[in-house]
């Protein structure tokens, strides 16, 4: 079973974080924060992993802590459960579009760690959420995950929309990248013999 837990608690956050890549979708989302729930939701569904999250933090002075270390604890999650990424296909990408918005990610499950985040996000908030949040939890899933990772806005006006677009784009290119390939279950895919 690819799965992992994750129990991650600082002065700002506390946070539960369960992951099965090779499940379908089933989710229980509290992180405190509505529109983050909402987005994890939409990842865990496309991506089809099995995930639970809580998370008791500092929301009363916003919600940037509580999505920081959430990224943070998924790319944990994700780190463990693939072990040494043995037979993964490694590569990921999927373009997106969410009514008017159309969103590109790429990942790449290198070991090295990388984010270009060109999302192209009009507004400042998105009900009580900031949405240049979007790009803190993109950055520490990144960077916990061990993941070069690309997402790019082609399209969209509607800032709701956009994040929309990232979070289900990133989650259908991370599912692509972290499937197995019956013909390689022993391999590492790369060159090198190690990820």
């Amino acid at each position: 079973m690819r799965t992992a837990t994750i129990k991650r608690k600082t002065a700002e956050t506390d946070i539960s974080l369960y992951l099965n890549l090779d499940g379908t979708g089933k989710r229980e989302i509290n992180t405190g924060c509505g529109f983050l729930d909402h987005m994890l939701e939409l990842f865990a569904a496309h991506g089809r992993f099995d995930l639970k999250v809580t998370c008791i933090g500092d929301t009363y002075v916003d919600y940037h802590h509580t999505t920081e270390d959430i990224g943070i604890a998924l790319g944990q999650a994700f780190y463990k459960a693939l072990g040494d990424k043995r037979g993964i296909t490694r590569y990921g990408d999927s373009i997106i579009v969410m009514d008017e918005a159309v969103v590109m990610t790429c990942v790449d499950f290198s070991g090295r760690v990388f984010l270009n985040c060109d999302l192209k996000i009009p507004a400042q908030k998105v009900g009580d959420f900031d949405t240049e949040l979007t790009e803190e939890f993109f950055y520490g899933f990144a960077r916990n995950a061990t993941v070069s990772m690309h997402l790019k806005t082609l399209s969209g006006k509607n800032s709701h929309h956009i994040i929309e677009g990232a979070f289900k784009s990133a989650a259908r290119s991370l599912r692509d990248a972290v499937k197995t390939d019956e013909k390689f279950t022993g391999d590492i895919p790369s060159t090198k013999g190690v990820l």
